[in-house]
């Protein structure tokens, strides 16, 4: 069992569902990344979702676009992510699990990611843009490292996918609140809540809400009916909103803003 499972498991024989936030890997820079993470978790995070800056995300709105654009204008790399990582560990045990699209690991090599991820301390591995039906080769060395493989399902999808989605996902499953892109949104469907329930219905891995969430009131619903809730453009936007500041000054707005939404689960 590895942190992610870990921290699903006793959050639920806590009763309480899992706050969790985004951040891409190198906005405003490395270094504040890295200091994030341990004041994050300080300030009621309970798991990480590090984004890989990639050129083309398919899955990701303006917001996490513009920090991944920085990010790489910085020099970010899949290596220095890892570092940065394996660094944090030196403060940190929080869950962190890797955003990152299918290019870069078929580049760096499926293998050797999964190897050096797992020795940096990744815990699971999220890739928006690759199907359960071609990620045996994933999967499967991830079940041998001991990472999590972390898969989508959206309002739209079938039955089918969602018991596909439940056999290749450990960790939990990913529930996509709205069809289309990431980014923070004022209302979130009506129908999500239903859309969560049928989706329970049909596993017994833990699912985890995203996209769109940037309210507590939103996170304080959206726990009575998923195991988890992520934030990300919200928490973003408010990295880019501070990132003139000094870098403690920065990490303190973040980890307070983060902390205020984290009282939604608390």
């Amino acid at each position: 069992m590895n942190r992610i499972e870990k921290t699903y498991a006793d959050l639920k024989a806590a009763g309480r569902a899992a706050f969790n936030v985004y951040l891409c890997a190198g906005d405003p820079d490395l270094e504040t990344t890295r200091e994030l993470i341990p004041a994050l978790e300080g300030a009621g995070v309970d798991m990480i979702e590090l984004g890989m800056p990639f050129s083309d995300p398919i899955a990701d709105g303006p917001v996490i676009q513009a920090a991944g654009q920085r990010s790489l204008e910085r020099g970010t790399t899949l290596p220095k992510v890892l570092d940065l990582v394996a660094e944090a560990r030196a403060q940190s045990e929080i869950p962190i699990a890797l955003m990152t699209y299918y290019n870069i690991l078929y580049k760096f090599g499926v293998e050797r990611f999964v190897n050096e991820a797992s020795s940096a301390g990744i815990d699971g591995v999220i890739v928006p843009d690759l199907i359960a039906e071609e990620a045996d080769e994933l999967i499967a060395l991830a079940r041998q490292a001991g990472l999590a493989t972390i898969f989508f399902v959206a309002p739209t999808s079938t039955d089918e996918r969602i018991e596909m989605a439940d056999r290749a996902s450990t960790g939990f499953i990913y529930c996509v609140s709205v069809t289309g892109i990431t980014g923070a949104r004022d209302e979130l469907p009506d129908d999500l809540r239903a859309y969560l329930l049928h989706v329970r219905s049909k596993t017994s891995t833990p699912i985890v809400v995203g996209f769109g969430v940037s309210k507590r009131e939103q996170v304080r619903a959206l726990s009575e009916v998923a195991d988890g809730i992520i934030v990300g453009s919200a928490v973003v936007r408010e990295i880019e909103s501070a990132s003139q500041l000094p870098r403690g000054e920065l990490v303190r707005k973040v980890a307070a803003f983060a902390g205020n939404l984290a009282q939604g689960v608390h």
